[in-house]
């Protein structure tokens, strides 16, 4: 009997160590950064900067397309602003007489 209760109590806890690493996981994706792939409703898929590709569902992909960068932060997307474009548009102003 001692060893039943022993075993349970070894089970139980080893167990709660599973779902405390588990929320952990869940956590850190909580927040997605990347560049939109593709759009499928209410769901974006997300290429990260590591390559991986990740479908997140949101709450407004208003304002959204393909191409954009984004951050997805507990289901609101933002655009990265200053990011997207940027190959270029700023410009040097020629100066005469140098």
């Amino acid at each position: 009997m001692k060893k039943a209760i022993a075993l349970m109590v070894v089970l139980t806890f080893l167990l709660g160590v599973v779902f405390v690493s588990f929320a952990a996981e869940a956590k850190k994706a909580s927040e997605v950064k990347g560049t939109v792939t593709k759009i499928e409703g209410k769901k974006l898929t997300i290429k990260q900067a590591d390559g991986k590709e990740v479908t997140v569902e949101v709450k407004d992909v208003k304002g959204i397309k393909v191409g954009d960068k984004v951050t997805v932060k507990d289901g609101v997307v933002t655009k990265d602003k200053g990011k997207e474009g940027t190959s270029g548009s700023k410009k040097k102003k020629a100066v005469e007489g140098c």
